[in-house]
């Protein structure tokens, strides 16, 4: 027991050093290989470890220094400058750590999405009216509502997207809901539906494990917070689920309580368990009949 507490007390120790190290060299934009070697560990398990003890992996972590240095720099700076300030090759690959992380390009944030067009559509689903808003690079927004809700809910969107240009148009928007919610004989379902969010670091964290949970299948909030690696987050899994800005698709509707309850949801309980029973009944369908 006590070897097992020294080498976690060393692991800890290595991963704060090497979180100070990246704190200090980003703009140097190291390689895992260098981050290894100053911890004095192979790569796989400085890899390995770093993701336990930060939660991300060591790559991510870079790229969140980097891309809250370039946010502050933006405000001053333009997009060239700003790239080799960071570290980064150029403007290309700044466009990418942003369109990524933030769901916009650096020159979209730096005018705080000016110019940034977003298609959206009020339409019905099998689980009630829905909005859905979608910008070039995928969809960005999709809430269920009742109509009474339509006017707060496209407020709220234009406050998160403040200065975006908003644009109604039913037509395109009404083709991603037959690719959402077409039934799963569709072939339609079989084409990719590019997602874009904001969100901090952590709750992208934890909207990505969402995301592997198989329909049907339904987890803990406590399992959310030890996949992401921080299983005493549970409170914290709990607000970045109630904060994802696109339902059905990123499936908090199969995250549950620890005693079995269904437990709450931003569109509704009733609305839960109405998705989760649809799932239930595919999940059968699919499953293969068994012959005496």
């Amino acid at each position: 027991m006590k070897n097992d507490l020294t080498q976690t007390s060393k692991d800890y120790y290595r991963i704060q050093k090497a979180i100070h190290f990246l704190e200090e060299n980003f703009q140097d934009q190291p390689s895992l290989q260098q981050m290894a070697r100053h911890s004095n560990i192979s790569e796989y398990h400085f890899h390995r470890i770093f993701q336990r003890w930060a939660g991300i992996s060591p790559k991510r972590f870079l790229q969140y220094l980097t891309k809250e240095y370039a946010k502050q720099l933006l405000k001053d700076s333009n997009v060239l400058d700003v790239s080799y300030a960071t570290g980064l090759s150029g403007p290309g690959r700044l466009h990418d750590l942003f369109v990524n992380c933030e769901a916009m390009s650096p020159g979209e944030y730096k005018q705080k999405a000016k110019g940034l067009m977003i298609d959206y559509g009020f339409h019905p689903t099998p689980f009630g009216e829905c909005f859905l808003a979608l910008t070039d690079r995928g969809l960005c927004n999709l809430a269920f509502i009742d109509k009474a809700d339509r006017k707060n809910i496209l407020d709220g969107f234009c406050r998160h997207w403040k200065n975006a240009k908003l644009n109604r148009d039913q037509d395109r928007t009404g083709k991603y809901i037959e690719l959402i919610f077409a039934s799963r004989r569709s072939k339609k379902i079989e084409s990719p539906i590019n997602v874009s969010c904001k969100g901090t670091n952590f709750q992208i964290k934890v909207w990505e494990a969402l995301l592997r949970i198989p329909s049907g299948n339904l987890v803990t909030y406590k399992a959310i917070a030890e996949m992401i690696g921080h299983p005493r987050a549970v409170r914290a899994v709990g607000t970045a689920i109630g904060k994802n800005p696109i339902a059905y698709l990123i499936p908090c509707h199969r995250v549950i309580r620890e005693e079995g309850l269904i437990g709450g949801y931003r569109w509704g309980t009733a609305r839960k368990r109405a998705i989760l029973g649809r799932e239930a009944v595919r999940k059968d369908d699919d499953e293969p009949t068994q012959r005496v």
